[in-house]
């Protein structure tokens, strides 16, 4: 049996995409559609967000997590998936694997045994103001003066980069004229989710026991996600030819990670595959003078780029033959989300 070889995290240029004439257009979508379909996992440069965009958006999520706790729960996301706005402290969301939504424990228990490992992060969810089903729960002005006005500046720049590498995905795939079209007006931007993250420091020793994860291992439903992430590292990819082995996603200035979401594995028939990650323990860590390793504080800004709630995703009719059939049915996209996120929201208490 020969050794195992870590296959390394793509990176792909997409600047003459945006910039270039149809050739070279041609070409970074060949090359990004080859990586998605490798690994679903990709670093992007040159996406269209610039470097001062994204250095005030991480200030920004700096200063709200700097906030007392009794202002960011001004702010409170509800003991709900919807709507899935506002700040949650740690410990009031819990992430799981695709594969334990129907499991007989989690069910028996209404999703409690999936707490048994609580996740020591905080977060604050923001959406489209154009979106009824998922209203913004905003902090008052006074708090963050200007806070509000950024991040929906920040949510729609975003969107057009995602727009545009969601092109970029449907000519490396060649789709038809029709096809593409369809596509993009599946994804017109009022259901997707900027999401700030904060991972506090945290004990070492918690996170090598298990007492507490960082973010376990899962997909993202969404079509697909972009992901900034600072300096720290500890993001992770599980190889899809070896299942329970992780890759890091070493940071790169300025980059995004796109990851495949289990709408576009549906959407593709499984051409392209969802991405399996977790955060787990960074490589960088201080020591505290009692001589315990504490872990660096993480920040990550991922966006969600999704369907509407009422769109009904199935598979792209050039991905499906008669050698090939339809893997999925056809289904509503906020069914979905209901199913993958039934037990994501209770009201436990974390103390670490």
């Amino acid at each position: 049996m020969g050794s195992y070889e870590e296959p390394t995290i793509p990176v792909v240029d997409m600047s003459s995409f945006f910039t270039g004439g149809a050739e070279h257009q041609q070409h970074a979508a060949d090359q990004l559609a080859e990586a998605c379909r490798d690994l679903g996992f990709v670093a992007i440069t040159g996406h269209g967000v610039s470097s001062e965009l994204l250095r005030e958006a991480f200030d920004w999520s700096r200063k709200l997590f700097e906030l007392s706790h009794e202002d960011k729960m001004k702010a409170p996301h509800p003991a709900s998936s919807v709507p899935h706005r506002g700040y949650s402290p740690p410990g009031l969301e819990k992430v799981y694997a695709k594969k334990l939504c129907d499991g007989d424990d989690v069910e028996i228990s209404q999703g409690k045994s999936l707490r048994k490992v609580k996740d020591f992060k905080e977060s604050y969810e923001i959406g489209s103001e154009d979106n009824p089903s998922q209203p913004n729960i905003w902090l008052p002005e006074i708090i963050l003066p200007g806070y509000r006005k950024f991040m929906l500046h920040f949510y729609w720049e975003l969107n057009k980069s995602a727009q545009m590498i969601l092109q970029a995905i449907g000519q490396g795939l060649h789709l038809k004229d029709s096809e593409l079209t369809n596509l993009l007006r599946l994804h017109p931007g009022q259901n997707n989710q900027l999401r700030l993250l904060h991972y506090p420091p945290v004990p070492a020793e918690l996170l090598e026991n298990q007492i507490v994860a960082r973010m376990p291992a899962h997909t993202d439903w969404s079509s697909f996600t972009l992901l900034f992430q600072d300096d720290c590292g500890g993001l992770e990819l599980e190889d899809p030819r070896n299942p329970g082995l992780f890759i890091p996603a070493t940071p790169i200035p300025d980059a995004l990670v796109l990851n495949i979401g289990d709408m576009f594995q549906r959407i593709s028939n499984d051409t392209f595959k969802t991405a399996t990650h977790r955060v787990a323990l960074p490589p960088l860590q201080q020591n505290h003078g009692d001589g315990a390793n504490v872990t660096r504080a993480r920040y990550s800004i991922p966006y969600f780029f999704a369907p509407n709630d009422d769109a009904v995703v199935e598979c792209l009719p050039s991905t499906v033959r008669e050698d090939r059939p339809a893997v999925y049915e056809p289904i509503m996209f906020k069914d979905y989300g209901a199913w993958r996120s039934k037990y994501a929201y209770q009201q436990p208490e974390v103390e670490v």
